[in-house]
């Protein structure tokens, strides 16, 4: 089994999006409530290569729907809430791929606000802030579906947002109609707005095929992610 880590942090302190910019650009940093996660080294072929793949399904399927679909580096800003200015915001993350369904979080800088959809493909730079950190986020932060793929045990993680007062089904299932409401209605979800709780995780393997509740009618084949 691959050892699993945790990328190493700069100093103790708070840092905010205006520190982020500041520094170089042939660094890589993850900012999650102030604590700066340096994501260097770059990850291996065998991650680009499932990024890819993920990627690609994602897009091809996405051609003609409303959603958008990016692969990291890609920002994603969290404000605490709505009027948080950009300098003071906290929170910045790049999931290897992310789904967008409410284009009001798009902008020229990345995103402000979360993902419909995170996928993050674990490498031993990440895993533990993965695993735990992200996790926690992106319940907070309203994110429908995480997917967490384990390359080394060959397995994929599913994590399905559970409205309040709703079953998992229920909870889960959002819909590309749904998602083009979201954003005409221009109500952004941000980091102070809890949304619901994630389920227990569902667990595929090689041979199984992840069907997503929140882009209807799209199903991904883990054999094509696991070939790698």
């Amino acid at each position: 089994m691959e050892k699993m880590g945790l990328p190493v942090r700069k100093e103790d302190r708070i840092y905010t999006y205006a520190d982020y910019l500041s520094w170089p650009d042939d660094e890589r940093w993850e900012l999650i409530d102030g604590v700066a996660y340096n994501m260097s080294p770059a990850p291996g072929r065998q991650h680009h290569e499932i990024v890819g793949t993920i990627f690609n399904e994602l897009f091809q399927y996405l051609k003609v729907k409303p959603c958008k679909v990016y692969v990291s580096p890609f920002d994603v800003r969290l404000p605490e809430h709505p009027d948080e200015q950009e300098e003071e915001i906290t929170t910045v993350v790049q999931p290897d791929v992310s789904v967008f369904c409410d284009e009001s979080k798009l902008d020229d800088r990345g995103a402000r606000g979360a993902p419909d959809i995170a996928a993050e493909v674990l490498s031993p730079n990440t895993s533990v802030k993965d695993l735990r950190e992200k996790l926690l986020l992106y319940e907070r932060v309203g994110v429908r579906e995480y997917w967490i793929v384990d390359p080394a045990n060959r397995i994929m993680w599913v994590y399905r947002l559970v409205e309040p007062g709703k079953t998992g089904r229920e909870g889960s299932r959002a819909g590309e109609q749904e998602q083009a409401e979201h954003a005409r209605q221009n109500k952004p979800r941000l980091s102070g707005q809890k949304i619901g709780t994630y389920g227990k995780p569902e667990v595929y393997g090689p041979e199984d095929t992840l069907t997503s509740r929140v882009l209807e009618g799209f199903s991904l084949e883990l054999s094509s992610v696991f070939t790698h």
